[in-house]
């Protein structure tokens, strides 16, 4: 569908719809480019103060892979006032707003409309240089995979609307989800990344998929080194699995070699569709160490979860 819309022809853009970026780059000038994003979703937890934190933490994400710091936002509303309480749609941006303070990101105003259910997001300009972009198209053969939360939030998430986990993995996983990337985001600046995206919707290994395939190589996926939020394989046995999930499989399938030993269910929490999830950082082997010591310093649990390697099909190999 995008491949039939006007090309982009203005030089100044840097990074647009026509390729698989986290976010658009638009230079300014020779040491300044701005960086815009926008997302949003309907409730994913109860609580509206935690959604609305969860949220803004989710849009705010896009600049963070890309190496860029975000400076202001809008408020993306969508509100149906007949059945969602006042107090709620406070609640929801007050957790939206203070999160954002936390990413010392000014909200300077927003649009809102009727709907049927809640929605809530923001659309996100921050700056960058241009020479400092961080694409998902650098990634090089030898290069360490470093992941920077757990997976398995969809899978959980659709087990809480439907009433089937304890109070303490609801904490659990809200904590996980309204964590912000910019700390990982400052650690691989800090260090020198290849390459990065953030797990979102597409899941680990789909967005995996789009950085091999804008980098031109392949990468190895170590099963037992991926980070886990603990009752998503029990869900997952049960059949607990999001719609997004599963169409996430179906295209993934095609793209990865999997080792005889992986499960159906760890194919699925791979292929999990996440909801502000971490960042998934390519970068020199011999740096993956003083990365991992920057990211423990921000309260921040890294884990190594594979390499990238020469493959111009750009496969994923997935295993124990």
């Amino acid at each position: 569908m995008l491949s039939h819309l006007p090309k982009q022809n203005d030089p100044n853009v840097l990074v647009g719809f026509n390729s698989v970026d986290d976010a658009g780059v638009y230079k300014i000038r020779e040491d300044l480019a701005i960086v815009h994003t926008v997302d949003f979703f309907p409730p994913i937890v109860d609580d509206p103060y935690d959604f609305g934190a969860i949220s803004a933490a989710n849009s705010l994400s896009d600049i963070y892979a890309m190496g860029g710091k975000p400076i202001t936002a809008l408020n993306i509303v969508g509100y149906p006032p007949q059945s969602v309480p006042l107090w709620a749609l406070e609640e929801m941006l007050k957790g939206g707003a203070e999160k954002a303070m936390e990413a010392e990101v000014s909200i300077i105003g927003g649009h809102t409309i009727r709907t049927k259910e809640p929605i809530y997001g923001l659309a996100v300009v921050g700056t960058i240089h241009p020479d400092r972009i961080i694409s998902n198209a650098g990634a090089k053969a030898g290069d360490s995979l470093v992941l920077t939360k757990p997976i398995g939030t969809g899978i959980i998430t659709t087990a809480i609307k439907r009433n089937l986990v304890e109070d303490d993995i609801v904490k659990k996983v809200v904590k996980i989800m309204a964590f912000l990337n910019r700390y990982a985001s400052e650690s691989m600046l800090d260090v020198g990344a290849n390459a990065c995206t953030d797990i979102t919707g597409f899941g680990l290994l789909g967005h995996l998929c789009e950085l091999l395939q804008a980098s031109k190589v392949g990468a190895k996926i170590h099963l037992s080194n991926v980070p886990i939020i603990e009752p998503a394989y029990q869900l997952a046995h049960d059949k607990i699995i999001p719609g997004g999930t599963l169409s996430n499989l179906e295209f993934i399938a095609e793209k990865t070699d999997w080792s005889k030993e992986i499960s159906e269910e760890e194919k699925l929490i791979l292929s999990d569709a996440q909801t502000s999830g971490g960042l998934l950082i390519s970068l020199p082997k011999e740096k993956e160490k003083k990365l991992l010591q920057i990211l423990a310093a921000k309260g921040v649990s890294g884990a190594v979860i594979g390499e990238i390697i020469e493959d111009k099909r750009c496969r994923i190999q997935v295993e124990n």
